[in-house]
């Protein structure tokens, strides 16, 4: 599967637009994560505890999103964005999103 987010897949012509595509994941934080990330705060610095959960997230909305796409038969999605939203205080949604096509090599 071959996924970009341009509008066009460089080499490659879409033949069918499948339709849009999307996966997303609603993650909340733990609380060790939560102590450890408040004490960072006042020293500054990375907080991985949650950079550990953002990349997990991602990871997760995005094979989402291309099970999806799978099964709309397509073998590329091209668009393809993130987008975070607040759901409650403390759990958050990591959504991933574009157009699920079939692409072909261009010919010379």
């Amino acid at each position: 599967m071959i996924v970009v987010n341009t509008e066009y897949v460089n080499g490659y012509e879409i033949v069918e637009v499948k339709g849009m595509v999307q996966g997303n994941t609603v993650r909340a934080k733990h609380m060790g994560r939560d102590i450890a990330a408040s004490f960072k705060n006042m020293i500054g610095g990375e907080l991985k505890g949650y950079t550990e959960l953002l990349t997990e997230s991602r990871r997760e909305a995005l094979s989402r999103m291309l099970q999806q796409a799978q099964e709309l038969g397509a073998n590329a999605v091209v668009n393809v964005r993130f987008t975070t939203s607040a759901i409650t205080a403390g759990a958050a949604e990591l959504m991933a999103y574009g157009t699920a096509v079939t692409v072909s090599p261009k010919q010379v």
